[in-house]
């Protein structure tokens, strides 16, 4: 049981943020409206991003120590889902822009040109694409020791890059995101109370649930490793 109570978590936590963040009150805002319930979508998703990379390139400095390729196992997947993640946080925010952003007055495809041109959402896109091109590079080296040498060392550059392309230079542009003019990008004024009781419990339980799917996934790769040594 004490291997699985954050599993059982995970579950009631995502269930009770989907469904409180569909059903409970919302603060009545002019621009935002009923779209406001997608926070516990996207920005929870961002956060449980930002916790997996962070697990990844730990993982990625213990293989370089140690040279231990479970490390190097872990340290891929748990960018991989990251990486997942995402994009999921990434399609939600843009799909919520055309929703809040969009000029009435012009057609839809035009109205999602000028958001995409959108400074944080350039930075997101280049962050997963620094990472995208990580996983090409490892699929392009076939000894198993020097592909997890090479991606260790990029996974540790991917990570350093991921802040100045996510939280700093969008910040120096005018945006119409939160944390323009570089404010937080979310801080105790954004969000009241009601809907802080939904939101740290999805940050948790997205975050769980990233980490559920990445272990299963790091035992996969381990059987598959045992099965390829068997005669």
């Amino acid at each position: 049981m004490r291997f699985t109570w954050w599993k059982i978590a995970s579950i009631i936590l995502l269930v009770y943020a989907v469904v409180g963040g569909f059903l409970l009150p919302v603060p009545e805002k002019p621009l935002l409206g009923e779209t406001i319930r997608n926070l516990y979508f996207h920005v929870c998703m961002w956060f449980a991003m930002m916790i997996l990379y962070t697990s990844s390139v730990n993982h990625a400095i213990k293989y370089l120590r140690k040279g231990d390729l479970q490390n190097d196992n872990k340290s891929s997947t748990y960018a991989a889902i990251g990486s997942f993640l995402g994009i999921l946080g990434y399609s939600t925010g843009a799909i919520w822009a055309t929703y809040t952003w969009a000029d009435p007055n012009y057609p839809a495809y035009a109205s999602l040109g000028s958001i995409m041109r959108e400074p944080k959402l350039i930075g997101a896109a280049i962050a997963l694409l620094i990472y995208a091109a990580y996983f090409i590079l490892r699929g392009s080296i076939s000894d198993m020791d020097q592909r997890a040498r090479v991606a260790a060392v990029y996974n540790i550059f991917a990570f350093a890059m991921l802040f100045p392309s996510i939280w700093i230079i969008p910040r120096l542009r005018p945006s119409l995101h939160p944390g323009q003019e570089g404010n937080p990008a979310l801080n105790f004024n954004d969000i009241d109370a009601r809907m802080r009781m939904v939101f740290y419990p999805a940050v948790l339980g997205w975050t769980l649930l990233g980490f559920w799917i990445a272990n299963l996934r790091i035992r996969y790769n381990i059987l598959i490793e045992k099965k390829m040594e068997k005669p």
